[in-house]
């Protein structure tokens, strides 16, 4: 106790601390402090106390809040130089922010800063703005854009196939204030959009890739809406909005080799509940091992912006939509899910599953295909039962204990062909 540092220390002990000056220890310098503040500045002692708790409550309410950091202006304005054949050494002219004089100019008199660089990109004389805008929301409903190359509108991109539509949707966009849900509406109730995309006649010779919109949009759906596709039929999506990102089944030591040693995304810790049934949007990325089940689908790797997607057809997502665990899971589960609604019976529990993956009954050709699968499959798991087993146990959700092991089996395997069918994976 301080009171009691007097007593501790005789007036020769402490002149001795003191003349050893800046050669005296912590140990001894820390005592000579204690006496100072207990017998000759107590308040300072106490003053010094009311500092530290009140830091202390300040760290704690800092750490509670949410912090929102704000732009500013330089006071001094901003300025680059032109750098010769791109080399930082070498500078040239001294150029001030403005816009390329080819597409008009910044409004007069107005400060060259982040309002005035906004309002250009809105003002009715710069078109580029809303045709940009217009053709990727149409490459998200026709999977190609009226210019194929949308992130690239300059002399290497592609033209447009059919410019004097581009520029009426980008002027009708604008002058409509820029409204997205009124376009994608007005989309997606155009004749153009609502084609039926089978191909026939000489168009397949004539327009391979439909550019010409003979027909409606067909294409393979990206990784992301593929899951979420999955996880929304077989009952199980968690569609609750925001919070913290998620971590769903990915393969096992997928981030040890990439990781740095004192990174804390060094080991991949897999979620349990919910967590694993979240919308994609909220999966954890890493971008240098980014989820294998997306990218296998074309996701980019989120290593730079990308704008738009290259999709590809390989046999890799074909085995992923059959073996990976949250598709394979997910078809257990909408069988489970027909399984209830028919009351145990196979064969009505089989196009119970086709209406809640397409939302119609299916067509006699494929009735008869789903049930001789269905055939051949429970034939296979009554001669080894065990290997049923083991397929309801991919996946953390447990299945009811008075199932018949074999029955929800067979009816899973028939499931996970249905999540395979061109009709599933692709957008029609």
């Amino acid at each position: 106790p301080l009171h009691q540092v007097d007593h501790l220390l005789e007036l020769e002990e402490r002149q001795a601390i003191y003349e050893k000056g800046k050669d005296a220890s912590k140990s001894e310098k820390r005592i000579l402090q204690e006496y100072y503040f207990a017998m000759i500045d107590s308040v300072t002692r106490k003053l010094q106390n009311e500092l530290a708790r009140s830091e202390s409550r300040y760290r704690f309410y800092y750490d509670q809040a949410i912090v929102s950091l704000v732009m500013k202006e330089k006071d001094e304005p901003a300025f680059a130089h032109m750098l010769e054949r791109g080399e930082y050494d070498k500078k040239g002219e001294k150029v001030s922010p403005a816009v390329p004089k080819a597409l008009g100019s910044l409004p007069q008199d107005a400060p060259k800063n982040r309002l005035s660089l906004a309002s250009w990109l809105v003002d009715p004389s710069n078109p580029l703005t809303a045709r940009v805008t217009v053709n990727r929301i149409w490459q998200n409903y026709f999977g190609t854009g009226i210019v194929e190359t949308s992130e690239d509108f300059g002399i290497m991109g592609e033209n447009p196939t059919h410019p004097e539509l581009l520029d009426w949707l980008a002027i009708d966009f604008r002058e409509n204030g820029w409204d997205h849900k009124r376009f994608i509406r007005q989309l997606v109730t155009s004749a153009a959009y609502r084609q039926d995309s089978r191909i026939r006649g000489k168009a397949l010779e004539i327009d391979p890739d439909n550019r010409l919109l003979a027909r409606g949009p067909r294409y393979r759906l990206d990784g992301e809406t593929l899951r979420d596709q999955a996880l929304y039929v077989s009952g199980s999506l968690n569609a609750e909005r925001g919070g913290p990102p998620v971590h769903p089944y990915q393969p096992k030591g997928i981030w040890d080799a990439v990781a740095y040693s004192g990174s804390n995304t060094r080991f991949y810790k897999e979620d349990s509940g919910e967590a694993l049934y979240r919308r994609s949007i909220y999966t954890f990325w890493k971008r240098t091992a980014p989820p294998p089940n997306m990218i296998v689908f074309d996701a980019p790797s989120r290593e730079n912006c990308s704008v738009r997607r290259v999709r590809t057809n390989t046999p890799l997502q074909a085995l992923t939509l059959m073996n990976d665990p949250q598709y394979v899971e997910a078809a257990r589960q909408l069988a489970q899910r027909a399984w209830n609604d028919t009351d145990g019976r196979a064969i009505p529990s089989i196009a119970s599953m086709y209406r809640y993956a397409f939302g119609s009954n299916p067509p006699k050709s494929h009735q008869e295909v789903l049930e001789e699968s269905y055939s051949k499959f429970r034939y296979a798991f009554s001669e080894d039962a065990k290997r049923a087993k083991q397929l309801l146990e991919v996946g953390e959700s447990q299945s009811p204990e008075d199932t018949n092991p074999v029955e929800l089996a067979s009816l899973t395997m028939v499931a996970n062909q249905i999540m395979n069918l061109d009709s599933f994976i692709n957008k029609y």
